[in-house]
């Protein structure tokens, strides 16, 4: 009984100060803004910096994730990007070798078309010697091919060399500038004779050696184009080999010596055209064969043993054939 009217005490204190909330509440509207303003001038003061703090703070978190999100993104467009960078290079890197090998391939179709007489087939260059030189090498084409020993070799604007070895999927080629290569050769507007040497220690000159030129006339200067002679045992006639760089009178005042700057880069050789035809030769008389075994042995019948040992120094008519 004592706990029910404590309860009714409580209830009735409870009802006394919500009737005075209201009632304070009702004359608080009554007055309005008189009343209202410094409490909410009061709680501005108070509550405004922390609204801007907390604002500043949520700018500062929401633009750090959007600056990680961007990060995120420029990390992966710039991988795209490098991807993509790659693949042109590569794309780029191969365009330009196949316009170089276009190139190549041009120069060898006016070659072609130079020398139309002559059936040729086209072969690359698979292999070799030591040294940044071309001077003896192997190609990917063979007998099957319709290749044979002694079959002229051109590449560039002329002359390359000769096939000294075949295979039925290869052949060996030995160019012009090495040391154990000579070739008849002559004057192509005056048709005077010379041999075109083989000299390794030259091709850094960008040079060949010209020796044994028969110009009594005096018709021969600097800058002649030399080329392939008629009478060359294994060449074929008419094909450029260069042009003439140095010309001097040999000591016995009967013949000349020089230099000839080749016409094909024998250091970065890559196609070549192999002519499918072979040099007829036809010696005219005992006498030319009489005369050509002494070129070719380094004596000639009769010459005492000084003699021929001079003459086998001198350098021979498309010795590397031989």
């Amino acid at each position: 009984m004592r706990k029910t009217t404590n309860e009714n005490k409580s209830n009735q204190y409870l009802l006394i100060a919500l009737s005075l909330v209201c009632v304070l509440l009702i004359v608080l509207s009554f007055f309005g803004e008189g009343l209202i303003s410094p409490v909410k001038q009061a709680s501005g003061f108070v509550i405004t910096p922390i609204q801007k703090g907390i604002n500043g703070l949520g700018s500062w978190l929401s633009g750090l994730a959007d600056n990680f999100e961007d990060a995120v993104s420029l990390r992966e467009e710039n991988a795209q990007l490098k991807e993509r960078v790659d693949q042109l290079t590569v794309e780029n890197t191969q365009l330009i070798q196949n316009k170089e090998e276009l190139d190549r391939l041009r120069s060898l179709f006016e070659l072609d078309q130079q020398y139309e007489d002559y059936e040729k087939v086209g072969a690359r260059i698979i292999a070799k010697e030591s040294g940044n030189w071309f001077q003896i090498f192997t190609i990917d084409k063979g007998s099957r091919d319709g290749i044979k020993k002694d079959m002229n070799v051109i590449s560039g604007s002329g002359l390359v060399g000769i096939v000294t070895e075949v295979g039925s999927s290869w052949a060996t080629v030995r160019s012009i500038i090495d040391d154990n290569s000579s070739v008849s050769a002559m004057i192509s507007n005056t048709s005077d004779q010379c041999i075109i040497a083989g000299d390794l220690r030259l091709l850094d000159e960008g040079a060949l050696n010209l020796v044994k030129l028969t110009d009594s006339e005096n018709k021969v200067h600097v800058g002649d184009k030399v080329v392939t002679s008629y009478i060359s045992e294994k060449f074929l006639p008419g094909i450029l080999i260069g042009y003439i760089s140095e010309l001097n009178n040999d000591s016995n005042n009967m013949t000349k010596s020089g230099l000839l700057t080749p016409v094909v880069d024998f250091r970065h050789l890559q196609e070549v055209l192999v002519i499918l035809e072979l040099k007829e030769y036809i010696p005219s008389d005992t006498a030319a064969i009489l005369e050509d075994d002494a070129v070719f042995s380094g004596s000639a019948p009769g010459q005492d043993e000084a003699q021929s040992e001079t003459k086998a120094e001198e350098p021979s008519p498309d010795g590397e054939e031989g």
